[in-house]
């Protein structure tokens, strides 16, 4: 393995950190949980409230963050690119009436600032797990990051890419497995679960699964939540939309809100939340 000393387990003690009332890498497993793309300000609202009504009211679990995409990387130039700016004031304003911590993906260094004043995490998608200036400017603003896998990166570039973070002086860092590129020609990716306690006996940091996009498709998205958190995952992202047939981005994969409620009491029933 490459030069990544400060993510490495023998170089210190495991990472835990706090936002708000939400802990990465205690006990509890977080989960995030919200639409693909934050679409509307009534839509992220709507969805915010019903994960608070599900996951904190009805089932007390408070390891909860809302998450929504406002600068989406798409494949084609012509689909859905997100709101920016405006998406990000729709989402905190979300997460204030939920009561929620609030994450967005940043795609571009030039956006780190004005992300860091809205969201309390930010996260890197696959596509810029090697984006050494944004990995650079995400360091310097000081807020929690989440860094996915790419779908083609090995464990060990995965870790290289964290330990930027690192060597930039920020240890609020979880690692996000999102699948790989494989054969599996039934879902949109393969979920390599393995690398949950291999890289939890490799690294500090927590490691959360993004249980959304290795499916895409929703039908499946339950059981891999509960095949992660079974492996040891410290947390889940996934996909939750008012509507989901009717998203702008990523509809196939994104559950119902009766559907997430259906997962998280499964979760509860065999003791996971």
């Amino acid at each position: 393995m490459a030069d990544c000393r400060r993510v490495l387990r023998e170089s210190g003690g495991e990472i835990s950190f706090r936002v708000g009332r939400v802990v990465f890498g205690s006990e509890k497993p977080v989960i995030i949980a919200g639409p693909c793309s934050v679409e509307s300000r009534e839509m992220i609202v709507e969805a915010a409230l019903a994960i608070k009504r599900i996951l904190v009211e009805r089932l007390g679990f408070e390891n909860v963050v809302l998450r929504g995409g406002v600068w989406k990387p798409r494949t084609s130039p012509y689909s859905f690119q997100g709101h920016g700016v405006k998406a990000l004031e729709w989402l905190r304003e979300a997460g204030d009436k939920a009561g929620l911590p609030v994450a967005t993906e940043v795609m571009d260094p030039r956006y780190v600032g004005v992300a860091a004043e809205y969201a309390d995490i930010l996260w890197v998608g696959a596509r810029n797990m090697q984006n050494t200036p944004l990995l650079h400017e995400l360091a310097r603003a000081g807020k929690p990051v989440l860094l996915k896998r790419h779908f083609g990166a090995t464990i060990g570039e995965w870790l290289c890419s964290a330990e930027y973070l690192l060597a930039g002086g920020l240890e609020e860092v979880a690692l996000v497995e999102r699948g790989t590129r494989g054969l599996n020609e039934y879902a949109r990716f393969s979920l390599d679960i393995t690398v949950v306690p291999i890289v939890k006996r490799l690294s500090r940091l927590p490691v959360l699964v993004d249980v959304s996009h290795p499916a895409g498709r929703r039908d499946i998205v339950p059981d891999l939540a509960a095949a992660a958190l079974a492996a040891g995952a410290d947390g889940l992202m996934v996909e939750v939309h008012p509507d989901p047939d009717k998203a702008l981005s990523d509809s196939k994969q994104q559950l119902t809100i009766g559907m997430f409620e259906e997962m998280t009491g499964r979760l509860r029933r065999l003791g996971f939340i």
